[in-house]
């Protein structure tokens, strides 16, 4: 072993991580289940340490947290970059390290390449997550071009499969399984923003790795642009995950002195499954300074109830409705500012319509509060419309190549935030809305890719403009919307407090969209609602009581005309909004549980008390099954040692199903240990296409 190798060991409830530090870049040793206090960790490295084959060089290279290229690692570079097309291969050595109960520091430089790293590795205590921090100076007298600077983890020899979220625009967050076989998986998103089609989050496991079982490792990247994903299996045997910023030709390029700042990469570690590796994100999450405490006000969105129409009276109307069935929160979406009748005009300008709004929009957020309810207001700052005032004042403001047309998307081009005059605009703009009007929600959305964009630039001028806000206007809660899930990352939820999941409020559609990213997000973080009974996004025709179980869980809402809806479904939205209301605090603090079951026409998922006192429950039902009866319904996740009592929880609309008797349980009852409902379960009775039971269990 080299001489002044020395071990650092991080532990958390659930985790242990030991580090090798020596005259190189640091090495994760283990990463894993709690250690026996005895273990020494320099017998694991030596465990570990493999033979060196015919056909290669001289001496074995472990993986370490930035593998070097100059130093003869053949897995992808962790940093790479040039200085006039020389010293592209960075080899540091240790300059200085600290080590704390709960986070490694290490700083490493490279004289010829003149250039300095430093990693901050951190354990947070109550999730196990590890955070790593990573930073890159230039120590030369001329500029260097930083190319990648990139998180790479070890994987255990029993990873043989990886997990990434794919999608498109109102199908995102689909779960994709692919065998970690010799070679690379590779996933890189250059769309300038998280994107529909590729989540910064991978996990791997072993074969057939699930729910419940399975050793799990996975990665996230805190961060809202382009971004590459790379799970590797070399042919020495060795795996690992590595993620990054996935930064364009000499998009960050540092003068002497200057300092790049890679994204925070979130590690997660789980003995269990994916289950468990999620309820640590989960924790992570809640953890995080600003995330919201008091209650999630259930919300009513004017999108697909008005779109560009916007009427006083009518408005004023559709709000008498909400608060009637009991939303909190009122928020209009597009069309309210000046000449805004469509999507191809008035993007930029800021201003209140004078033809829409006669006596100011005003007047609408006072009859709105009146009523008891915030009102919310949608914005989209970072677009311009060709037809708008401001365009026509400043078309040097759009991102544009010079010499090149510029890329139309949904009739818009992007605003340069790293042009000084645009960003104090914009802020001065957003800043005077706040100011003037009294409101306390803003929906901010973003509806196209980048291109012939800085993305880095672009994604850091646009975290400055909403940090700048949030100390200006501390009690307005910001969601990020960006065509529905293109911009759901750690590194925007930083700086907002709920996510539109998805521009398809199909609640078929939504099962499997929610579900994928409640590997990441806790659900009261989650926008989930209940659409109109003919669905705008797909034409499908859902229940009510499918509608309100599919959006039941997460940060609740409905887009419905409500003064269109029949007395029925207000009836029966009311009543669904005060339940939603009363289990709240369990749904938005408790464990989130996603069931293994047999039959792919099914979900299951439910949410479990901390302490494990209580349960929510949803068996959905999503197309027909082979069987004539539902399977028996697990319920993992309850205390095995304590009774619980199971009631379900009738919705209204909600369709009993095909069988001629519903289980006898249901007349008689229930009552049995934790143990018993997640080993043998019980029985339901829901078996029509898309169509939900929900389940209530209390700890006696």
């Amino acid at each position: 072993m080299p001489d002044g190798l020395s071990y650092a060991t991080l532990t958390a409830a659930t985790v242990t991580v030991v580090v090798a530090l020596d005259e190189a870049v640091p090495r994760i040793v283990y990463w894993g289940q709690p250690l026996p206090a005895a273990t020494d960790p320099a017998a694991l490295d030596l465990a570990t340490q493999t033979a060196t084959p015919q056909a290669g060089l001289d001496q074995a290279l472990p993986l370490t947290l930035l593998p070097e290229q100059g130093r003869g690692s053949f897995a992808a570079p962790g940093v790479s970059g040039r200085r006039a097309g020389q010293v592209w291969s960075p080899v540091l050595t240790t300059l200085r390290s600290e080590v704390t109960p709960s986070s490694i520091g290490w700083t490493g430089v490279d004289e010829q390449s003149a250039v300095e790293v430093t990693l901050l590795l951190q354990l947070d205590d109550a999730s196990g997550v590890l955070s790593i921090d990573t930073s890159l100076t230039n120590l030369g007298t001329d500029a260097y071009t930083v190319d990648r600077l990139a998180t790479t983890l070890p994987l255990p020899t029993t990873a043989a499969e990886v997990i990434t979220l794919t999608g498109r625009w109102a199908k995102e967050f689909q779960v994709q399984r692919q065998p970690l076989v010799p070679g690379s998986i590779v996933r890189d998103n250059a769309r300038g923003r998280t994107s529909h089609e590729s989540s910064p989050t991978m996990f791997a496991g072993p074969a057939g790795f699930n729910e419940a079982s399975g050793e799990v490792l996975g990665v996230h990247l805190a961060w809202s642009g382009n971004h590459i994903l790379r799970a590797e299996r070399m042919p020495n045997g060795l795996s690992y995950l590595q993620v990054a910023e996935l930064l364009q030709f000499g998009e960050v390029v540092l003068a002497p002195g200057a300092t790049y700042s890679a994204p925070t990469a979130h590690a997660v570690y789980s003995a269990s499954g994916l289950t468990a590796a999620s309820q640590s994100y989960h924790r992570f999450v809640r953890g995080r300074p600003g995330h919201p405490t008091s209650p999630r006000k259930v919300l009513l969105n004017t999108w697909e109830a008005v779109y560009f129409d916007h009427d006083v009276a009518e408005l004023k109307a559709l709000a008498d409705r909400a608060a009637e069935v009991g939303v909190e929160r009122f928020v209009l979406d597009d069309g309210w500012f000046r000449g805004r009748d469509d999507d191809t005009t008035s993007l930029g300008d800021w201003f209140v319509d004078e033809a829409k709004y006669p006596d100011g929009l005003g007047v609408l957020v006072d009859y709105v509060r009146g009523l008891g309810m915030e009102f919310g207001l949608w914005l989209e700052p970072e677009m311009v419309n060709p037809d708008s005032d401001l365009y026509r004042a400043h078309p040097d403001w759009a991102i544009a190549v010079p010499g090149h047309a510029q890329v139309l998307a949904r009739h818009q081009l992007v605003l340069d935030l790293s042009n000084d005059e645009v960003f104090a605009y914009l802020l001065d703009r957003l800043d005077a809305l706040l100011t003037e009007f009294a409101i306390g929600y803003v929906k901010w959305d973003m509806n196209r890719d980048l291109v012939q964009a800085s993305v880095h630039s672009q994604t850091m001028r646009l975290y400055d403009l909403l940090d700048e806000l949030g100390r200006r206007h501390p009690d307005v809660e910001i969601e990020s919307c960006s065509s529905g899930g293109a911009r759901i990352d750690l590194g925007i939820l930083r700086r907002t407090q709920r996510v539109w999941t998805s521009d398809c409020n199909d609640a078929l559609e939504r099962q499997l969209i929610q579900r994928g990213c409640s590997y990441l997000i806790p659900p009261e973080l989650m926008g989930a609602h209940i659409g109109p009974t003919h669905s705008h996004s797909t034409g499908r025709v859902h229940t009510l009581a499918f509608r309100a179980a599919t959006a039941f869980f997460g940060h609740f809402g409905m887009e419905w005309d409500l003064s269109a809806a029949t007395d029925a479904d207000r009836a029966g939205l009311t009543e669904i909004i005060a339940l939603h209301k009363k289990f709240r605090p369990l749904l938005h603090s408790g464990d989130v549980v996603r069931v293994d079951h047999p039959d792919a026409a099914v979900l299951v998922h439910g949410v479990v008390a901390t302490d494990g006192s209580e349960a929510v429950f949803a068996y959905i039902q999503l197309a027909t099954s082979d069987s004539t009866v539902p399977r028996q319904v697990q319920l993992p996740g309850l205390d095995p040692s304590r009774t619980y009592r199971v009631e379900r929880l009738a919705l209204p609309g909600f369709e009993r199903g095909t069988q001629k008797l519903e289980p006898p349980w249901y007349a008689a009852g229930l009552t049995t240990t934790g143990a018993a409902l997640g080993t043998l379960g019980l029985a339901v009775a829901v078996h029509n296409p898309e169509s939900a039971t929900l389940l209530h269990l209390i700890a006696e």
